[in-house]
């Protein structure tokens, strides 16, 4: 005999499921999607950049520590340094600042992003690179260097370099259009050429060492948000998923590696470098290409994973999880 259950939806006589085993929480990094990260990294680039802007700038140390990596000549009151290496690095800057070599890179950009299905992330690679020169411009015009009676600085501010801004969202553009295992082989040797952008300004007196850290972190958080945006729009996360301690691991591993190699060839390699220059701008070289490395290798390894192919309609592929993919109704 079968008994009955009134209001009940399910049918007679059935024995109900038994229990289900329980599934694992997922990882912190599995859940963050990866525009909430990047952005997060926007914002401490942000808060460092402003950091660096108000200790260099606006007090007295940062002025002092600005003057005694990179003293002024003593003729002439300029920050060019006294060495053979002047010449070389004012060809670096012209090379780099023409036009026409800027609008071939850009092209490269937009190229790759076309070959690669990545034509947004191209343009916004595009727009990342033209979007930290005006804001350099822009920084250095608006902020006050006030004068605090130290004898090695002055009341120009240069803060931060707009030729390192914009090699550095210049690499980063790259980052945008490659696919992930291509960024990594990018990150080092496009990390040296931000490192001797960086250097010929601080050699041809142009920057100060401050100027070419603040050029590194714009650049960077300009990256972040750009990044974050096409992330948001694609909904992704990353493609690896969940926790994996070894890919970390092995991502420190070759940016120690990318480091050593890096400052090697800054202090041992680069004919006459160490020899031509005094130890304060050297050290001034070394630290903004330790950091460089250090940013560019972070934000690579944050977006390892990602896919920033975009539709040029505007709307991304999202892709349901196993567990949350959508059931039909019978």
């Amino acid at each position: 005999m079968v008994t009955m259950s009134i209001g009940s939806s399910y049918p007679v006589g059935r024995s109900t499921p038994g229990p289900q085993p329980a599934r694992p929480l997922p990882h912190p990094r599995a859940v963050a999607p990866l525009g909430l990260r990047l952005l997060a990294a926007s914002l401490c680039c942000l808060l460092a950049l402003t950091l660096t802007a108000v200790v260099f700038v606006r007090t007295y140390p940062g002025q002092w520590l600005d003057g005694a990596l990179l003293p002024r000549a003593e003729r002439g009151g300029g920050y060019e340094q006294q060495t053979v290496l002047v010449g070389p690095a004012k060809t670096v800057l012209a090379g780099f600042g023409s036009p026409t070599l800027l609008a071939a890179l850009l092209g490269a950009v937009l190229l790759v992003g076309v070959l690669r299905r990545r034509l947004v992330a191209g343009v916004v690679g595009v727009g990342m690179v033209l979007c930290a020169v005006v804001v350099a411009g822009a920084a250095k015009s608006a902020l006050p260097r006030p004068d605090l009676q130290i004898e090695s600085s002055t009341t120009h501010n240069s803060f931060p370099s707009g030729h390192v801004a914009a090699a550095t969202a210049l690499l980063l553009a790259f980052m945008l259009v490659l696919p992930g295992w291509a960024r990594r082989w990018l990150a080092v040797p496009g990390a040296a050429g931000v490192t001797v952008i960086a250097a010929a300004t601080m050699i041809a007196g142009w920057h100060r060492f401050s100027d070419a850290l603040g050029g590194v972190l714009l650049g960077v958080a300009l990256f972040c948000l750009a990044a974050a945006a096409l992330a948001g729009w694609r909904g992704d996360r990353d493609a690896d998923g969940g926790p994996d301690g070894g890919s970390l691991w092995r991502g420190l591993a070759e940016a120690a590696v990318g480091l050593v190699v890096l400052v090697w060839a800054l202090v041992v390699v680069v004919p006459g470098l160490a020899a031509s220059v005094q130890r304060g701008a050297l050290v001034a070289i070394v630290a903004a290409g330790a950091m460089t490395m250090f940013l560019v290798g972070s934000v690579v390894f944050l977006v390892r994973s990602a896919d920033f192919a975009v539709a040029p309609s505007g709307r991304g592929t999202r892709h349901w999880p196993p567990s949350a993919e959508p059931q039909k109704i019978s």
